[in-house]
């Protein structure tokens, strides 16, 4: 059937079967064809209200444009000038609650996939000949950068651009943050995220992996030692959270991170090639349904579970998970257990995971999230049989900074506490955003952050 102008132009996509065994990336992206015909749905607006729902502030209209007039080029050039990292974005940000959702075609029809737009055009960016020699510096504050994570690219990205001289520091082997960690290979690739960096490199900014502030060295030392003139805290939430459960110690069970950081980073994907395992039988239980808890289920799939789950609490209506990652794992055979709370992992008597003991839910009168309350129904217990349980329910900031500096101030849930409007912390001159502020949130929410407060410590540092 063919398309019309009133229906979003579809995203091709490996098939289900082939691409739940493997890693290679299942979106494929648009071609010329699909993203001009996209590009052309566009209304033009006088009053771009999409852009508000962009937390970098792409003008969206006017890269649009310029792929309905053939000049990727020129589209290419709006789109970083005002996104550092729009080929990671364009695959793992939720436009659909985001930049789409304001979209004025979308008061009668479908509105424009901005998202796909943007990948389209960051990966025909990638596929252009390299740029010129690296940029210098053109002021002399320099600004530390704790954490690669998308708010602390982001922000070494806008910061460099405006001339100064940028040095990430990173705790991992390899940097990236989350994106690397955390996002797996067929969501985002790792090329694509290093192609991503490279650009930033370009712009001057350098990355120093294997430090740890507040332990190798002190956010101190970076200002009396090292000489910077400012300090962008981006250490993001990667402490995970537990369910305080019987038997969350048990052989089998994994954090999220912890499971995805062993694939993702650690290539046990690869085991014994590489030098880091990680355990799977055929049966894996993923605690809740946010996009992290899809990833993970669907890796586990990709690295031997013959049968994936997800356990949540509420109904498929209240998860927190993309619409498109949901249906990828449908596609690719989870099952869905709604309305389901664990209460107690099982095991044998080696310490080994034999099964996750749940009770049945209905739904209630909303909370302060605005979801409806799940209400556990007496009697209703039952057992899952599961080799393993991976809990996917949140994550907090580690708290290494705030423990080894004085005067930085957080909040009751150990997040930093900052002005709203400069980014600044509790002491002068350090600056932070992204999940080390607001919790666990998403990848373009970090990166506005970045942004934001780039633009914050510029303007402290020029007076």
């Amino acid at each position: 059937m063919p398309l019309k102008r009133v229906d979003k132009t579809p995203m091709p996509e490996r098939d289900a079967v082939l691409r739940s065994h493997d890693f290679i990336e299942v979106n494929e992206g648009y071609n010329i064809a699909h993203a001009r015909f996209e590009a052309e749905r566009c209304l033009r607006c006088q009053d771009p209200v999409c852009i508000d729902g962009c937390p970098v502030k792409i003008p969206i209209p006017d890269f649009v444009h310029l792929i309905a007039a053939g000049d990727l080029a020129g589209a290419a050039k709006i789109l970083r000038s005002a996104n550092p990292l729009p080929a990671i974005c364009g695959r793992v940000c939720p436009q659909e609650s985001q930049c789409e959702e304001q979209c004025s075609l979308g008061t009668r029809f479908v509105p424009v996939a901005i998202g796909y737009l943007e990948r389209f055009v960051a990966d025909w960016e990638m596929g252009q000949a390299p740029g010129e020699e690296p940029e210098q510096p053109t002021r002399t504050e320099k600004v530390a950068i704790i954490g690669s994570g998308p708010a602390g690219l982001v922000c070494a990205g806008e910061l460099a651009r405006l001339g100064h001289p940028v040095t990430i520091f990173e705790g991992l082997h390899a940097p990236g943050g989350v994106l690397r960690y955390g996002i797996p290979e067929f969501r985002l690739p790792k090329e694509v995220l290093d192609w991503e960096i490279d650009q930033l490199k370009h712009l001057g900014v350098e990355i120093v992996c294997n430090v740890i502030i507040g332990k190798t060295i002190s956010l101190d030392d970076l200002f009396d030692e090292m000489g910077y003139s400012a300090v962008f805290v981006g250490t993001g939430a990667g402490l995970p959270q537990f369910m305080g459960i019987p038997g969350e110690n048990l052989n089998g069970v994994y954090s999220a991170n912890e499971f995805l950081t062993r694939v993702n980073l650690m290539h046990a994907d690869d085991f014994p090639n590489a030098d880091t395992p990680v355990m799977v039988g055929k049966r894996i239980a993923v605690i809740g349904a946010g996009n992290t808890a899809m990833d993970t289920v669907r890796t586990a799939l990709r690295v031997g579970a013959e049968k994936g789950m997800i356990v949540y609490r509420r109904s498929d209506k209240e998860m927190t998970a993309r619409v498109e990652e949901h249906h990828h794992a449908v596609e690719e055979g989870v099952e869905f257990h709604w309305l389901t709370n664990p209460v107690e992992v099982l095991g044998d008597e080696d310490g080994w995971v034999t099964g996750l003991k749940c009770i049945s839910m209905e739904l209630g009168e909303p909370d302060e999230s605005g979801r409806a309350r799940p209400v556990p129904i007496e009697g209703s217990e039952f057992v899952i049989p599961v080799d393993n349980v991976v809990l996917s329910i949140g994550n907090r900031p580690n708290p290494l900074l705030l423990q080894t500096t004085k005067g930085l101030k957080s909040n009751k849930w150990g997040c930093l506490v900052v002005e709203d409007e400069s980014a600044q912390t509790s002491l002068r001159h350090v600056f932070a955003g992204g999940d080390a502020v607001t919790g666990a949130a998403t990848v373009i929410l970090a990166a506005g952050a970045g942004k934001s407060a780039a633009a914050a410590i510029h303007e402290d540092l020029c007076g």
